[in-house]
């Protein structure tokens, strides 16, 4: 289906109006009306507009008329603008700049200064005609393709007489160096030791040195190394190294490195390579030389000899393939001033494609955090800053290049558009961005973030220090990124994030799908710091996040960083997180993460599979309130695109086949043992189970004892926060060595809703005695089975026994509403060995230090 609809102005030319080619062949017939009113509309709208084409056909010396249109966008926007200095009657309606259908190669960013502007009812609007795919692309393709006939230094024998030979392209005076190549639409993979997703693991690092063991895998000569890299898993990113040179040593082989990123991976300490006999060194691979070309897929890039080499795939015809390699970086500058904006200009229906990245083969590559690499980073030999006086460590960051680029801009909108082929970030939206709207576009095959917004610390501010500046112009303010589909981003650096927002204010994240990245899925905020600064009023709502952490752990669906005053996390989706076969921590994966600072958020309604959150070093006064499996399913059901916007779900591209994560959901208790009158306030206590994302029945007390009942996926964060209310001594009980279960014991279904009831008591201090005590209910179930019986009849849903050093928790649940006085004599109607059991277990316990005498199993009360 293919609609045009036009309309005649005072001069003789046709407007045909937009509509995204990749939507339409999909669309349902049904649909037809809906499309049809909302393109009437445009025209009555625009009918005052003034219309610049734009075509492969065209010339720059034309009128830039449908029949006589220009041949480059950098044409069109000059006339745009000579339009403007004029005043122009003709674009009291704003300015339409219509490209027709074509691979448009460029030779040099697109730019849109302050002189560009629009104004709200003379917009500039670069688009698509009508159901057109117009591709704005910085690569170049590579021709001339011949097949490679004898041998080349170094190149395996599996490859001898498959691979295929291209002379490099020239593009500024030399020969062009890149990082990535496209097949038929498909990147290609940088010839590595390791293929498919395997990977090593390094032997050691030597800080000192600034050097790195791996271990020499059989038949690779690794003697002649110019232009070889090192990528190495850490933590939460990865590191690109260039190689300096190799030493070898029997199976072992030393690599050094080039300068700067040999210090700096070498100083920095976070993320720092991780060495652990438990989960294994840090990954890694080597790349860019000639003898890792032995798989089909593979290419490498001879800068010595000025030739390409690929070995292509058996379903891949070389006589007619395609096949582009980035040139350019940026692809289009919106580029502003502080006190000169740019102003209500947009791009609708273009495809982005095949940028550039180079950094990482010129200068290496050491990331910090979301893509932000380090220029210096150190551990402080004494700790603190004024803002955070435990602080250790320093860093100062850069930030990647983006294909499309917008600075000090408002009013700007990227709506239906494609960002795909991309070498590092997508969109970024750096500073003093206000009012821009991201809506409706497709992120695929992106090396980087898909979209970045705000600061994220310019170069020469630390990077924790908080960031309030005195003109809040700067401030990337009121951002909308909405109804998106970011998918297979992350490819390249994988701890870079699908949704990156650094000092925001005001930015609304909604509707968004994001799938098959490496790291988190949305991540806002920056500076691990408790200090209110420019972030505030931000909302992440109704997206859908799944398949995410395919390579890196420390990680979540979404993330959050500092103090953001009236902030709110609701009615998203976070799902699926993958199996990383090289994470450090194998268990350290979340899906949602409030981290350093993290402060007067408000999260709640948000649906998990499990309440598997993590709150590290957070701030004061957030909310958590309603999120995990039980949320309604209608939140559920919501999240994502919304139905305009569903069509780009044919997209997606396909899941990994590596697993998904389970979380295990089990109990545990904390107690905290306050010094004598210390115990905190029942409204601390209140407003700490808020902030923790505790049910509110989840605290119990006695005497000077605080005892938590709660979930096995809280303890990490638990480990922390409890720190804040005080107490002498904080005990987790995480490992229950009797567990009675109804469902399981009785054969009944539990009720659905339940209270707990808590007890403590010492075990004596026999150790003996202690064994025997454990002993008996190891085998309680097979050789007493009537005091199941007696637990049933009691209508118990559970009950579960804790031991820590020789002090006994002990768990009774039971149906809400009901009193354990009026069902605990049940345990014993007609059945008179649970008396005798009782009789039997009465040695082997005593009370605890407060009890009184004669006085063994102490109740803990519910915090009203």
């Amino acid at each position: 289906m293919e609609i045009e609809i036009t309309k005649k102005m005072q001069s003789t030319d046709t407007i045909k109006y937009w509509f995204p080619w990749f939507v339409l062949p999909r669309a349902k017939q049904f649909k037809l009306f809906l499309i049809l009113v909302i393109l009437f509309s445009l025209l009555y709208l625009k009918a005052d507009a003034a219309d610049i084409y734009v075509s492969l056909k065209g010339n720059d010396t034309y009128a830039g008329t449908k029949e006589k249109p220009l041949a480059t966008l950098h044409s069109a926007i000059r006339k745009a603008r000579e339009l403007r200095r004029l005043n122009d009657a003709s674009i009291k309606g704003g300015i339409n700049i219509i490209i027709n259908k074509g691979f448009y190669q460029l030779y040099e960013p697109v730019m849109l200064r302050p002189e560009d502007s629009g104004t709200k009812d003379s917009p500039t609007l670069i688009i698509a005609e009508a159901n057109e795919k117009v591709i704005l692309s910085g690569g170049i393709k590579i021709k001339g393709w011949k097949k490679l006939t004898g041998t080349v230094a170094g190149l395996p024998k599996e490859a001898i007489g498959k691979v295929w030979i291209s002379d490099l392209p020239n593009f500024d005076g030399s020969d062009l160096q890149f990082r990535q190549l496209w097949v038929n639409g498909k990147k290609a993979i940088r010839a590595k030791n390791y293929n498919g997703d395997a990977m090593g693991r390094i032997l050691s690092w030597d800080s000192k040195k600034q050097t790195c063991k791996i271990p020499l895998q059989k038949n690779i000569n690794l003697a002649n190394i110019r232009g070889m890299e090192m990528l190495i898993h850490q933590w939460w990113a990865i590191a690109n190294l260039r190689v300096k040179s190799v030493k070898i040593e029997k199976n072992t082989a030393e690599l050094s490195f080039m300068q700067p990123e040999s210090r700096i991976q070498s100083e920095h300490p976070w993320p720092a390579p991780w060495i652990s006999d438990k989960t294994g060194n840090s990954a890694f691979y080597l790349s860019n030389a000639i003898q890792f070309l032995n798989e089909p897929g593979e290419w490498f890039e001879d800068l010595q000899n000025h030739k390409l080499y690929y070995w292509p795939k058996a379903s891949e015809n070389m006589a007619n393939a395609e096949i582009i390699a980035p040139a350019l970086e940026n692809l289009v500058k919106i580029e502003g001033t502080i006190d000169h904006p740019v102003s209500f200009v947009g791009f609708k229906g273009i495809s982005f494609e095949h940028s550039s990245w180079l950094r990482p083969s010129k200068q290496g590559y050491v990331p910090h955090q979301a893509g932000m690499y380090m220029l210096d980073a150190y551990k402080l030999k004494q700790a603190g800053t004024p803002d955070k006086p435990t602080l250790e460590n320093q860093a100062w960051v850069g930030r990647p290049a983006s294909a499309v680029e917008v600075t000090y801009a408002n009013h700007t909108i990227f709506e239906s558009c494609r960002f795909e082929h991309l070498a590092s970030t997508g969109l970024d939206l750096k500073k003093g961005t206000a009012d821009n709207e991201i809506k409706g576009n497709l992120f695929k095959d992106i090396g980087g973030s898909a979209i970045l917004v705000g600061t994220f610390s310019d170069e020469a501010t630390e990077v924790h220090l908080p960031y309030n500046p005195s003109d809040q112009r700067e401030i990337s303010t009121n951002d909308q990124i909405e109804n998106n589909l970011i998918t297979d981003v992350t490819n390249e650096d994988w701890g870079a994030v699908g949704i990156g927002a650094g000092y925001v204010r005001g930015i609304r994240i909604l509707h968004n799908e994001i799938s098959d990245v490496s790291y988190s899925g949305i991540s806002m905020g920056w500076g691990w710091t408790k200090t209110q600064n420019a972030m505030k009023n931000n909302t992440i709502k109704g997206n859908k996040i799944h398949h995410y952490g395919k390579h890196m752990y420390d990680v979540a669906g979404i993330y959050t960083l500092s103090a953001q005053p009236g902030s709110l996390i609701t009615e998203n989706v976070v799902d699926s997180i993958y199996k990383a076969p090289f994470a450090h921590l194998p268990d350290h994966w979340f899906y949602l993460y409030t981290d350093e600072g993290s402060s007067y958020f408000t999260i709640k309604n948000n649906w998990t599979p499990a309440e598997k959150y993590l709150q590290n070093a957070n701030g004061p006064d957030n909310l958590w309130e309603n999120n995990g499996p039980k949320v309604e399913e209608g939140i559920k059901q919501n999240a994502g695109l919304e139905k305009p916007f569903q069509y780009l779900l044919n997209e997606k591209e396909p899941h990994s086949d590596r697993g998904i994560n389970q979380a295990e959901d089990q109990s545990v208790v904390f107690e905290l043992i306050f010094k004598t009158d210390h115990l905190p306030s029942e409204h601390t206590l209140k407003t700490f189970a808020k902030e923790n994302n505790l049910l509110p029945d989840a605290i119990y007390k006695w005497n000077n004892r605080l005892v938590i009942y709660t979930s096995s996926l809280k303890v990490e964060s638990l480990q922390q926060t409890l720190k804040r209310l005080n107490p002498s001594e904080i005990k987790l009980y995480d490992n229950p060595f009797y567990d009675f279960n109804r469902e399981k014991n009785c054969g009944d279904k539990a009720v659905a809703e339940w209270e707990n009831i808590i007890l403590s008591a010492n075990l004596v201090k026999d150790e003996k005695m202690q064994n025997e005590y454990l002993n008996y209910h190891k085998t309680q179930f097979e050789k007493w089975p009537e005091i199941s019986k007696g637990f049933c009849n009691a209508e118990f849903q559970r009950l579960a026994i804790f031991k820590k050093d020789r002090q006994l928790m002990l768990i009774i649940s039971i149906p809400k509403g009901k009193k354990l006085d009026d069902l605990n004599p049940k345990t014993t109607l007609n059945n008179p060995k649970v008396d005798e059991w009782n009789a039997i277990m009465k040695k082997y316990q005593e009370g605890i230090e407060g009890t009184k005498p004669d006085e063994v199993w102490v109740f803990f009360k519910p915090v009203e």
